[in-house]
């Protein structure tokens, strides 16, 4: 009797200490959320169709298709360019849908609404843009990888670059909410000049004739600007009928990008802006993600696309490492081996730091006039290389991974 006891308890422990899942994976569901509509879907757009064709060369092209060995179904949601309706979409996801991977995200304050109800899930975060800084460091979370940057990265290469290249006397310009203020803070953290001025306006806003003036009357040598998607296309047209750039060079961080561009036009031309990515770099997977994009869409793929592609082959890669083996009770497992796993990246070697975020280079990049007249983006030099965002050691050891 004794000896049977002894069997039935060593079983018991083998039993305890293999992968036990209390209900397997048949379907992965991924729901991504970006902005569809409003001044934001200049930006959303383009996480979307970066993403499709990221899923596009890991084989998915419809729901049933498989993805890393996984039938996959893909949801999307239109947050609006609103927290509370990003709110209420991800709710339903996680309640009635029972999503995997909540994918996607544009904005910082989307984020920061939706990431604590996505963690006591227990699903899954790949965030293919917004870079909230808690995130990165005290509210930093193992379901939690970002395939883009912390938001203060940009303009940390941006204020390091204005420093090594002299440039005194800045004026700020940012719009008041998460991102606008971690932008400024990131350029801070690295530019040694003056500052001549600082200004937050309200987030959406169009008209920037007051803040025009505003810094024509302050006379800087330079501006150094974070306004995004519509916003920065209203500022950038703006500052270039105005005549102050002959006099003011203008610097900018997720401003100017093939996303924009079209939109803005000759009135980027002269301007400078800090990004990890580069259309024109030789890497094999980015020039086809490049070639296949243009095919699809007729246009140049944005970093926002490419920072999104990399999001679809990194989830595949995890599943993959994984055997397809996932637990529908927690993505725990599944954020580990993304976190650690080879794939194929438009940056070439890609790897993570412990709270999630990538590390990765920086370069300055130059808008010009193309051999046809029109406005065209040039990589000029690097600036960081291997760069680690400001954040990580903040990020409490036991959330580490």
């Amino acid at each position: 009797m004794k000896m049977r006891l002894m069997g039935l308890t060593a079983a018991a422990a083998m039993i305890a200490a293999s992968p036990v899942y209390a209900k397997p994976v048949q379907e992965l569901r991924i729901g991504f959320l970006t902005t569809y509509s409003g001044g934001g879907a200049v930006l959303g757009k383009k996480l979307d169709e970066g993403f499709r064709i990221g899923l596009m060369h890991e084989g998915w092209t419809k729901d049933g298709d498989k993805l890393g060995g996984i039938p996959m179904k893909l949801l999307t949601g239109d947050d609006q360019f609103k927290p509370d309706v990003g709110r209420t979409v991800v709710d339903k996801w996680l309640k009635s849908d029972r999503v995997h991977i909540v994918a996607g995200i544009v904005w910082s304050n989307v984020l920061m609404a939706v990431a604590r109800p996505i963690e006591r899930a227990k699903r899954a975060m790949v965030i293919t843009n917004a870079g909230a800084s808690p995130l990165a460091g005290r509210n930093c979370s193992p379901y939690f990888l970002s395939t883009s940057w912390n938001n203060d990265q940009q303009p940390e290469a941006m204020g390091k670059l204005m420093t090594d290249e002299k440039v005194d006397g800045v004026y700020l310009l940012a719009p008041n909410y998460q991102a606008g203020k971690d932008m400024l803070s990131g350029f801070g953290r690295y530019y040694k000049g003056k500052v001549a001025g600082r200004l937050l306006y309200k987030t959406g806003q169009k008209d920037f004739q007051a803040e025009i003036s505003k810094i024509r009357a302050a006379k800087p040598s330079a501006v150094f600007t974070f306004s995004p998607g519509g916003m920065g296309i209203a500022f950038l047209k703006q500052w270039a009928a105005s005549g102050v750039g002959k006099d003011i060079k203008l610097y900018t961080v997720f401003t100017v990008d093939y996303a924009t561009l079209p939109a803005i036009g000759p009135a980027a031309i002269g301007t400078y802006h800090t990004s990890f990515w580069s259309p024109d770099s030789d890497n094999a997977v980015n020039q086809k993600f490049v070639k296949d994009y243009m095919a699809k869409y007729s246009r140049m793929p944005s970093q926002y696309a490419a920072q999104s592609y990399d999001a679809a082959r990194v989830i595949a890669a995890g599943v993959k490492k994984l055997g397809g083996k996932l637990d529908d009770g927690d993505m725990l497992p599944l954020a580990k081996a993304m976190r650690d796993v080879s794939f194929p990246s438009i940056r070439g070697d890609f790897k993570y730091n412990v709270n999630g975020i990538p590390v990765q280079n920086f370069y300055k990049r130059e808008v010009v006039a193309g051999p046809d007249g029109k406005p065209m983006i040039k990589t000029a030099s690097v600036v960081f290389k291997d760069h680690k965002d400001s954040y990580w050691e903040k990020c409490p050891k036991a959330r580490r991974h």
